[in-house]
């Protein structure tokens, strides 16, 4: 009997069924209308960013602005938007998240329509700021939600939802703004808030937990941290919209608000570094993953907001494209994008989320390659194929670069990494474009000086064109040859400095390449996330 009994056991044991493994936790109806609404307002206050500059011309012509003046209409809106990004974590435990969040999004509404009604660049000015402080809140809010109410197995799926507002919005918005402007009027760019925005506020309204405010935090902020960050953001972000304008360092007011913004920001840092109770946790970027996916965040960040500036300037300037021609071509870099990003979070079930992240940066990076050989004639049919590969590439890049580097953030971290995670790649958008409008100035000049030594009039080719176009001019009705030998002169310089911007316009491109190639260096430094514990412990 005894030689049996081992059998037995080994039968019973084998009826016994294998303990189940987790089950992952159900996500109530009411946690997901709350992440999509909070996304869809992240949507609309990114949007407002694009929607707006493709319109500048027009809105400055209608309310008397000057071209100079006239770029305060968005710089208002992104000093605003960028300072309180980082703010938004902690004034959302002081009023609550539902409190806060729909006290922002109503007045979001309310300033974007009072926007349309703006009747000088002053009032503009003043309403795009409010907005933009109002609409900022959106942004990392849809982030910290997405972290904290959804479990890890869902947050992909949430995180790609995001990836709409963070990469989609951007590249759709010279779309949506050149058409209502084009057939509706520059008043609807504002206008065309108002519908998403009320189901946004329902959706928030229906989903979100009352909590009880806790005003005593007031007492206790970080107030030293919060006004540093305030000025230091402020004057840099000043200094990078208006620095290449103003001739940068040439300019007296530029290199005092580059002093301030070097002080104010240098006195943030060591003030969060001491302070007991710090606004923004900066310990998390010495984190190996939330450290090299911020890096990779900020570049990710130079080369979306700056192929979209860069792309409408030389559709403009070189082409003569109008608002809804430009918004054509560049919805090919949106578009593919909405078909893309809901197969994401399936793609990061089944492969290696740096993969993934690696094979986004390489695309978008390799579409940025493609256009560093322009000529005359590169216009809608030779961006089709670029713009596509860079949609394709962005698609791949945003919810797994946010879920790997964000993976392990304990609940009382999801604030500090939201705002820093968020205010990273809006810096990394001023920077970058700040960047390519000094580096098209740059180039410009370098590649016209190298051009007109070819063009010399010592050269019988530049002599029989000159020729040619001074008869051209004589049979089109200028009676003195001198005048017509004149505009021949003039003609030519146009030539060369057209083609001197053609080539400026291809090596912004160049460094567009090299600053997605360097993020993908950096993202070859995650390690991929492991399991994480209920307390967020590794």
């Amino acid at each position: 009997m005894s030689t049996l009994q081992p059998t037995a056991d080994a039968a019973s044991a084998a009826s016994i069924p294998a303990p189940a493994a987790p089950a992952t936790p159900a996500v109530s109806a009411k946690t997901w209308i709350a992440v999509i609404g909070a996304t869809l307002g992240a949507f609309m206050a990114v949007l407002n960013i694009q929607i707006v500059n493709a319109s500048l011309a027009d809105i400055q012509g209608a309310i008397g602005a000057g071209i100079d003046d006239g770029g305060w209409i968005s710089t208002s809106y992104l000093i605003a938007e960028i300072v309180v990004i980082p703010l938004s974590g902690w004034l959302a435990q002081v009023f609550s998240i539902r409190i806060y969040l729909l006290t922002n999004a109503t007045l979001f509404l309310v300033f974007s329509a009072a926007c349309a009604l703006a009747q000088d660049l002053p009032q503009m000015i003043m309403l795009r700021a409010v907005q933009g402080f109002s609409g900022g809140v959106l942004i990392p809010m849809a982030f910290t939600l997405i972290i904290t109410l959804l479990p890890k197995t869902k947050q992909p799926i949430g995180l790609a939802l995001f990836a709409i507002s963070a990469t989609f919005a951007p590249a759709i918005g010279p779309t949506i703004g050149g058409y209502l402007t084009e057939n509706w009027g520059w008043q609807y760019i504002f206008y065309v808030n108002l519908v998403p925005g009320t189901l946004m506020i329902a959706m928030l309204w229906l989903s979100l937990e009352a909590k009880p405010m806790q005003l005593s935090l007031l007492r206790e902020g970080d107030w030293p941290g919060i006004i540093t960050m305030a000025i230091g953001l402020s004057a840099l972000q000043t200094v990078l919209e208006e620095g290449n304008k103003d001739d940068w360092f040439g300019s007296p007011f530029i290199v005092k608000l580059s002093i301030v913004a070097a002080i104010a920001l240098t006195a943030f840092l060591v003030i969060e570094l001491t302070a007991k109770k710090p606004l923004l946790n900066l310990r998390l970027l010495v984190r190996r993953n939330f450290g090299f996916g911020i890096l990779a965040n900020f570049l990710l960040g130079i080369a979306l907001y700056g192929s979209v500036f860069i792309l409408p300037v030389y559709l403009s300037r070189i082409q003569g494209y109008n608002a809804e021609q430009i918004g054509m071509v560049l919805a090919w870099t949106g578009l593919p994008q909405l078909l893309l990003i809901p197969l994401v979070p399936r793609l990061m079930q089944r492969f290696d989320a740096r993969i993934i992240i690696g094979i986004g940066f390489a695309l978008f990076a390799a579409s940025n390659f493609m256009n560093i050989y322009m000529t005359n004639d590169y216009a809608t049919d030779q961006l089709f194929w670029p713009n596509v590969v860079r949609a394709v590439g962005q698609a791949f890049v945003f919810a797994p670069l946010s879920a790997v580097a964000t993976a392990g953030i304990e609940p009382e971290n999801a604030g500090s990494a939201s705002g820093l995670f968020n205010m990273m790649r809006n810096l990394g958008g001023a920077i970058g474009i700040a960047l390519l409008q000094t580096l098209l100035t740059k180039r410009e000049q370098y590649h016209s000086n190298v051009l007109m030594q070819s063009v010399s009039v010592f050269e019988q080719a530049t002599r029989t064109r000159l020729e040619q176009l001074t008869q051209y001019f004589v049979n089109h009705g200028v009676l003195d040859r001198a005048d017509a030998a004149h505009r021949a002169y003039v003609a030519i310089g146009h030539v060369v400095q057209k083609q001197a911007y053609i080539l400026a316009f291809s090596d912004t491109f160049y460094l567009l390449g090299v600053a997605l190639i360097v993020a993908l260096i950096a993202s070859l430094f995650l390690k991929k996330p492991g399991h994480v514990s209920a307390d967020g412990a590794h």
